[in-house]
């Protein structure tokens, strides 16, 4: 329940965060993972942000609607997609991670020194596990 609060509260502050910039919490989760990974297939898109099949396509669709991100195919099979953010989208990314830095200094106001860097790291070590245990 403590990881659902701390949930709760930074995706509630980074949804009022990106509102003006015309996006959601997910569109950005996506997004991130585009500029991280380059072009990437819509099944490794649901992976990375913990996405079913049907949301992913919601999302992309948004995305692809605002000039965010273009679906292409891939050579050789044209069942697969991949998708690719673009330069439009790039330009967000930033803006978004400009209005996210004080939302997330406040988020962390109440940490001693060194901990809010602590606090990324185990929750960094606990959600990727090195042996890529459950």
């Amino acid at each position: 329940m403590l990881l659902r609060q701390a949930h709760w509260r930074a995706a509630t502050a980074m949804t009022e965060a990106l509102r003006p910039l015309g996006i959601e919490l997910r569109h950005f989760a996506v997004l991130i993972v585009l500029v991280d990974r380059g072009p990437t297939v819509q099944r490794d898109l649901a992976t990375a942000t913990g996405s079913d099949k049907a949301g992913i396509m919601r999302v992309v669709d948004d995305l692809e609607r605002k000039g965010l991100a273009v679906r292409k195919t891939v050579p050789g099979d044209r069942r697969v997609r991949v998708v690719e953010i673009t330069p439009q989208g790039v330009e967000l990314v930033d803006a978004a991670h400009v209005a996210a830095e004080p939302v997330d200094e406040r988020l962390v106001t109440a940490l001693g020194p060194g901990e809010p860097e602590l606090l990324r790291d185990l929750l960094t070590r606990f959600a990727y596990p090195a042996d890529g245990g459950a």
